[in-house]
């Protein structure tokens, strides 16, 4: 199996967006959107905000001018982005059907003057981890609007794994992404792209962070002195691990507190690791704790 969460990219939403895929047995693919907008910070926050109030959620929100990446949901599940093609669920085709909208406007394609970097790497890995080829099985893309001459074959889009622009999807009429460069997407993130590896942590000398001193701590027991020496060296640990998954500000990162910016932190990275609703509420529990653990070297101590 891929990657269902992409570790770098911000949570949007409550990450609830689709369901389970029609047709698993399909070679996985993706489709590329833009959403006819600006770029920026700004756009990132009210197009992300607006997508999921009109529940047309992609998978991926992808600022190309500042490679800013945000995630909706799982990977393995379905968007939103696309239309039915009579009774194909468009959406549920495929192991995977990943959607990315592309903070752009398809007359200008955003290939021209984009500024790919570590985060849209971070995006290809997790495509790749699928099993998606770096082809696009539709060829060419339309070149204007009501371009009709861009390929929207029901027999390639069934049973052809690769990327495909929203204009190449049967049963949609849009003409996003426009004519981007599709060698650029692959030459920005080569396959042998050197990657820095995490050098796993010996195990003998792991910091052990003690559960219950952590959970008091967030609860907000009364009966435990706050920032007291014991739980307060848990509270760091934990802490440090939260800024190094880009989920908790340094400012808040080393007070041993686990004050309300720590359980949001808290509540990010239990929604990274899957767990929705009453799990997921910023009150650090064994299973998810110990995932923590795993991948910023600690042992915990239930």
């Amino acid at each position: 199996m891929g990657e269902i969460w992409i570790k770098e990219a911000e949570r949007l939403g409550d990450g609830s967006i689709g369901g389970a895929m029609d047709s698993p047995s399909a070679p996985g693919r993706v489709v590329w959107h833009t959403t006819e907008s600006g770029h920026g910070d700004a756009s990132f926050k009210n197009v992300g905000a607006y997508l999921t109030s009109i529940g047309a959620e992609p998978h991926i929100l992808y600022d190309p001018t500042t490679d800013r990446l945000g995630q909706y949901g799982p990977l393995n599940q379905s968007a939103r982005a696309l239309k039915n093609d009579g009774a194909t669920r468009t959406n549920r085709t495929g192991k995977v059907c990943i959607q990315i909208e592309v903070l752009a406007r398809a007359n200008t394609p955003f290939t021209g003057y984009w500024k790919p970097g570590p985060n849209f790497l971070a995006l290809m890995r997790a495509i790749r981890s699928w099993g998606v080829p770096d082809t696009w099985p539709a060829g060419a893309l339309a070149k204007v609007y009501a371009d009709n001459s861009a390929s929207r074959s029901r027999t390639t889009w069934a049973g052809k794994g690769g990327h495909y622009g929203h204009s190449n999807v049967p049963g949609n009429d849009h003409w996003d992404p426009g004519n981007i460069d599709r060698t650029a997407i692959f030459k920005a993130a080569p396959v042998d792209a050197p990657t820095t590896p995490t050098k796993p942590a010996d195990p003998s000398t792991k910091p052990t962070v003690d559960l219950s001193n952590v959970v008091a701590a967030a609860r907000r027991d009364p009966g435990l002195k706050q920032g007291g020496t014991t739980h307060a060296a848990d509270v760091r640990i934990v802490e440090a691990a939260l800024k190094a998954e880009g989920l908790l500000a340094a400012k808040y990162a080393a007070d041993g507190s686990f004050g309300s910016s720590t359980v949001a932190a808290y509540r990010k990275w239990q929604l990274k690791c899957g767990y929705t609703g009453s799990a997921a509420d910023g009150i650090p529990g064994k299973a998810s704790l110990e995932k923590l653990g795993a991948k910023r070297g600690f042992k915990v101590k239930a």
